[in-house]
């Protein structure tokens, strides 16, 4: 397979994305953001592209998120404006996608966290496979679930969306398609066969209403999950009114939630914080507003400890044992929360181009 980090083609009338770093579990670079918008952009305007598919190369991975690595290297380097511009990027193309005029089709095979929730979450049409496992697991490393969350977790039913926020939850096809993540759900088996379908589909004269019917005629049933069966416990639990503490408390008088209660005591303080705020605050919120809302969260973020930090015991070294600051709900400062949602200094806002 070719060198490059993401290969772009086309099928007929059918444009093909190709994520292409699977050795990292197709973790998006700081220069693909940018990349891919300007190819779909490309497309958007070219009369002969009528149809988009995007997916990952290799069986593991869709694509695990954004690379953080990269993110933490930048700041060890000082090149603060850099990562703005990262964030910045990501969430235009993100922006872009959700709006996107021609029929969005990404294929989720694999692992599809973060950043690769970006690409494919947000477009009109999401393929689960039996591989399929979907998480936004943010808090775990400091940060907030974003790249359109606030807008697509709040679709998904009653306080579904809160809890895979809060907890970064991995959740399987039946789940995702059960939650509203997954439009439909094709087989590993099915999937050369989709291909084909989708780019004669490209071509025909309705070309969104023939990929619909593709779509649909290749949909099959991925069998019970799990989420609807707490749907009652989540709702409860996660209920309106309640704040992080009291959420944690619920759940450890219940008993599927315990081991949930426990799994957040790991979770940045501050990061559970902010993303409490930042669903419950959003939910109808137009994409644009929360989008830019998600642009000033990150650059708090990118500016602060418990990030990098959640990167450092992750990813660089490995210990797994993140000294968070504050270390504590308790702690939490609701001032230094509030802060995070404030507007941004004339001029840095997140703007749209088109």
């Amino acid at each position: 397979m070719s060198g490059q980090e993401t290969i772009f083609g086309k099928d007929g009338r059918c444009g093909r994305i190709l994520l292409n770093r699977p050795k990292v579990l197709n973790a998006l670079s700081p220069t693909q953001f940018g990349t891919l918008d300007a190819q779909l952009a490309a497309w958007q305007r070219d009369d002969g592209v009528a149809a988009v598919v995007i997916e990952g190369e290799g069986e593991r991975a869709f694509s695990a998120g954004g690379d953080i690595r990269a993110t933490y290297d930048a700041w060890k380097r000082g090149d603060h404006a850099g990562n703005r511009g990262l964030f910045r990027a990501e969430y235009r193309l993100d922006r872009r996608i959700h709006y996107y005029p021609k029929p969005y089709v990404a294929i989720l095979d694999g692992i599809v966290m973060g950043g690769g929730a970006g690409v494919s979450i947000n477009g009109g049409f999401r393929v689960a496979t039996e591989r399929t496992q979907f998480a936004m697991p943010e808090t775990g490393i400091g940060f907030f679930p974003d790249v359109g969350a606030t807008h697509f977790l709040n679709r998904c039913p009653g306080r579904i969306g809160l809890y895979l926020g809060l907890t970064g939850a991995r959740i399987g096809p039946a789940d995702a398609l059960w939650a509203g993540i997954a439009t439909h759900f094709v087989p590993v088996a099915g999937l050369d066969a989709l291909r084909a379908g989708l780019a004669e589909a490209a071509g025909a004269a309705d070309a969104a209403g023939a990929v619909a019917e593709v779509l649909a005629a290749a949909h099959r049933d991925p069998g019970p999950g799990l989420l609807a069966e707490h749907r009652v416990a989540i709702d409860t639990c996660f209920g309106a009114g309640r704040r992080v503490a009291d959420i944690r408390t619920a759940l450890s008088a219940d008993p599927w939630g315990a081991s949930v209660a426990e799994d957040l005591t790991a979770k940045a303080p501050f990061a559970l914080a902010v993303a409490h705020r930042q669903l419950t605050g959003g939910q109808g919120m137009a994409f644009d507003e929360a989008i830019r809302r998600e642009f000033r969260l990150a650059c708090r973020f990118i500016a602060g400890h418990d990030f990098f930090e959640g990167i450092r015991a992750q990813v660089v070294d490995k210990d797994r044992s993140p000294r968070w600051d504050p270390e504590t709900l308790a702690e939490v400062d609701a001032l230094a929360v509030d802060a995070c949602f404030a507007p941004l200094p004339a001029g840095e806002e997140l703007e749209f181009e088109d």
